[in-house]
């Protein structure tokens, strides 16, 4: 399944500098996402852009891991409003990540 599925995201950035937020739709989908979804997944997922280290921060009270790609912005912000330079379509990327489906019982 896609990440999308379970969680939506928020990016920002900082010089070269991308964080990507990805929040759990529903809280109890957060132990899985913390499984499947780690910083080694993620920079295998921006091999292409991410030329630095990717870190992982996890905050469980609101469902939430919080990504830190280091050169993954090309240089930095761009003049031209031609180009994302900022990053922001990094957030729609990562929900296409593929994770397993959680085992739920009910």
């Amino acid at each position: 399944m896609r990440l999308r599925e379970l969680a939506h995201a928020r990016a920002g950035d900082k010089g070269d500098t991308s964080q990507i937020s990805v929040i759990a739709h529903d809280e109890a989908d957060y132990a899985h996402l913390a499984a499947h979804v780690t910083a080694e997944r993620v920079a295998a997922h921006f091999a292409a852009i991410a030329q630095g280290p990717v870190r992982r921060y996890e905050l469980p009270a609101l469902g939430a891991l919080n990504f830190v790609l280091e050169g993954a912005l090309g240089g930095g912000v761009t003049r031209s409003l031609a180009l994302d330079a900022h990053g922001k379509c990094l957030g729609a990327v990562l929900l296409e990540l593929d994770i397993p489906a959680p085992n739920r019982h009910r």
